[in-house]
């Protein structure tokens, strides 16, 4: 008891730890990205701002923890969602929105957000948002990372609101010297201080040294010491717990004026910053997974994060995701389960209530230093590796072009362009690779149905008849003309062409039309389109042998052929060639010795010593002629019915793994009776068969009183054993083309 006592207090003395130090990551930037936001409203709402990052940071702390389900994942206001909120402010101010329409637009574009992603959850989406290519993913976060680092820039300088960078960059009049100082000082400290020390977050030193960088300057000029209307600090929060319930019942007061046509304009945005939220919060989970070894649960936690953006806004905070830098803090401080997340908000609580009054003296500068970092940091330099190479040129294009459209009009757009271009990207992987695994020959393939000499010499010479294709990948409108190409040659001249289907992964109509059209292309000479491996669940949910046979393509012809294994499918046709039917006759009589293949060429009267040595032995169907691990001291001689070799399956699966099957004048066991190795394999009657049966001691005998005969004998079925193995070999060399 006591060991387990220590062990939760360890923990929570860890969540602790982990929580505090996720605290003071976030904390910061969510100050930043709030500031960011309602600053582009005016530099009146910049405390409006830091005020909502903090209640982001917060709220989400508080609530998606709770209900998520992957431990130490730190929630709390990102870049993307100051990139999404920040254009759409601007967008509102420069369409002449008053400024508290526009807050109350923001609120309730948080709060349809998160119910979008509440929707995601519970649709299972989140198991989707996860396969959303590598390109598309990171234009977006580059896109993101530039839009941040764009909108930082003239707040960096110093220069008056609604300046836009390039106008900033370019005029240099506009600059502030001190702000500029102040932003830079940030930023080094920020970068630099890793280089120092990993104890105390870099965003916390390069904010502390932003600050103390302003009142170094406020020293030398008085003016910097006042509050009311400079606008180089964030400005009064009112950083009480009554006012801060104020500002919230204020905000919902005022939201009921928002019409429903205002709430359903915000939808378009609101998807595109949930999916966004969305990904950068499975990107994390991802990464925490790969380093604790953990599994996430995708759509449980997009619930718990919907939840936490629809507090969020009903708190008056911004919404946000999960914190890859945060996440990771924790993870290295000593958070080890969720409640280092209720921890991390429950703090972010008490450092705005006990140091209200700080925050309103953090120079904007110093935010815009930091956010600038954060944005650097977000573009993925690495993508540059994807130029070294033709093969991945164009996912480098892919990358660049979501980038462009997310800086250049929107990431609403961007979010259009980067499904289209995934969508794009699935086309082309799927039309660079092919659907036909391999093509054989019917005269290179045989069934595992063992046959006699003269009938594999048939077979071999009428192996033309027969073209064998198998499939692989996505059969739709994108492959047709493909898998048309490889079939169009073998229709005019095979009797049975042979699809198998076991490694296809999708089938869509088109693809359904053009197998319609060669079976009907096949009837017209009386020949047959078979299928093999064709009932079986795609991954998409269907079962392709439902879906054939409800697009009527299996269905009411008996020129269509399915078998459940391809392996018989090409038995079926051997027994066509070969003028036999699927199952041996139980009305054929039992072979007498000199009727047997093996022996066809010798006269009766030099078989009469063999037959006395010879065992005749009766094995009712399903019995056991042999057992793995049986000596092998027999030769079998079929003179009636067939039988099964099956070699031993792992996993425990009683009936083995098909090898071989002998039928009526035909023999098996002489691999082990040559060798006088023991049974690597089981031998089943398929029905009651009737054997002669040699023993080892018969054979000896045989060889000291006949040594001709037994000389003959050894070398029949040695003849025999090197044409199957020649026949195998062929197969053997045929699949490896």
């Amino acid at each position: 008891m006591e060991l387990t006592a220590t062990l939760r207090n360890d923990r929570l003395v860890g969540d602790f730890w982990g929580g505090l130090a996720a605290m003071l990551v976030a904390l910061p930037s969510a100050i930043a990205f709030g500031v960011t936001i309602y600053g582009a409203i005016g530099p009146a709402y910049a405390g409006l701002g830091a005020l909502a990052g903090i209640l982001g940071a917060t709220a989400l702390g508080l609530v998606a923890p709770a209900f998520g389900g992957t431990n130490r994942l730190i929630t709390a206001p990102c870049a993307p969602a100051a990139a999404v909120l920040s254009a759409f402010a601007i967008e509102l101010v420069q369409h002449g929105v008053a400024a508290p329409s526009i807050v109350l637009m923001l609120t309730a574009l948080g709060l349809v957000s998160g119910v979008v992603q509440l929707l995601l959850g519970f649709m299972g989406i989140g198991s989707l948002i996860k396969y959303i290519p590598f390109p598309v993913v990171s234009g977006y976060l580059t896109g993101v990372g530039l839009i941040i680092i764009g909108s930082q820039i003239p707040k960096f300088l110093g220069a008056p609101g609604g300046t836009s960078w390039w106008r900033t960059l370019i005029s240099p009049e506009l600059w502030q010297w001190q702000s500029a100082l102040i932003g830079a000082v940030t930023a080094a400290v920020m970068l630099g201080a890793p280089l120092l020390t990993r104890v105390v977050p870099a965003a916390i030193l390069g904010l502390l040294a932003g600050v103390l960088s302003y009142f170094g300057l406020a020293s030398i000029d008085d003016s910097l010491l006042v509050m009311e209307g400079n606008k180089m600090i964030i400005g009064p929060l009112g950083g009480t717990a009554s006012s801060m319930l104020e500002a919230i019942t204020d905000r919902w007061q005022e939201i009921g004026e928002l019409k429903l046509s205002q709430i359903g304009s915000l939808l378009g945005t609101a998807f595109t910053l949930a999916v966004l939220l969305s990904i950068d919060t499975l990107k994390t989970a991802v990464v925490l997974d790969a380093l604790t070894r953990g599994r996430h649960d995708s759509n449980r936690e997009l619930v718990a994060q919907g939840l936490g953006n629809v507090a969020s806004a009903c708190a008056g905070g911004m919404p946000g995701a999960g914190q890859m830098g945060a996440t990771l803090v924790n993870l290295a401080s000593g958070g080890r389960t969720r409640v280092s997340g209720v921890v991390e908000g429950v703090l972010s609580l008490i450092a705005f209530l006990a140091l209200g009054s700080f925050i309103a003296w953090i120079p904007v500068g110093a935010l815009a230093g930091i956010l600038i970092v954060v944005g650097i940091r977000m573009i993925d330099r690495h993508s540059l590796h994807l130029l070294e190479s033709p093969w991945t040129l164009l996912d480098f294009m892919v990358i660049v072009a979501v980038v462009v459209v997310a800086v250049g009009y929107s990431l609403i757009a961007a979010s259009g362009v980067g499904i289209a271009l995934a969508m794009f990207l699935f086309i082309r992987e799927q039309l660079s690779s092919t659907v036909i695994r391999r093509k054989l020959d019917g005269g290179s393939r045989y069934s595992k149905r063992v046959r006699l000499r003269h009938e594999m010499e048939l077979l071999e010479k009428q192996g033309h008849q027969t073209a064998i294709l198998e499939l692989q990948g996505s059969l739709f409108f994108g492959t047709k003309d493909q898998l048309y190409t490889a079939l169009e040659p073998e229709l005019a001249r095979r009797r049975f062409v042979v699809l198998d289907m076991r490694r296809v992964q999708s089938v869509d109509v088109t693809a359904v039309h053009l197998l319609s059209q060669i079976r009907d292309s096949l009837i017209e000479r009386d020949a047959f389109l078979i299928f093999s491996s064709l009932s079986h669940v795609l991954p998409n949910g269907r079962n392709i042998g439902e879906f054939f046979d409800q697009m009527e393509l299996t269905r009411m012809t008996q020129h269509v052929k399915v078998f459940p294994e391809l392996d018989d499918a090409i038995e079926w046709i051997e027994d066509q060639i070969l003028g036999q039917s699927p199952a041996q006759d139980p009305t054929l009589p039992a072979l007498e010795l000199n009727d047997l293949e093996l022996f066809r060429d010798h006269k009766e009267e030099t078989l009469i010593d063999l037959e006395a040595c010879l065992e005749r032995r009766t094995i009712e169907k399903g019995g056991k002629v042999y057992t793995f691990g049986d000596p092998g001291n027999e030769l079998y001689l079929i003179r009636k019915g067939a039988v099964r070799i099956t070699l031993p399956a792992s996993g425990g699966d009683a009936a083995g793994h098909h090898a071989l099957t002998y039928g009526r004048g035909d023999f098996f066991g002489g691999m082990a009776f040559l060798s006088q190795m023991t049974r690597f394999n089981d031998a089943t009657a398929l029905e009651e068969s009737e054997l002669f049966v040699l023993q080892r001691e018969q054979f000896e005998k045989l060889r000291e009183e006949h040594k001709r005969l037994a000389c003959h004998l050894v070398e029949a079925v040695a003849k025999v054993l090197a044409l199957r193995l020649r026949y195998s070999d062929k197969e053997l060399m045929a699949m490896q083309e």
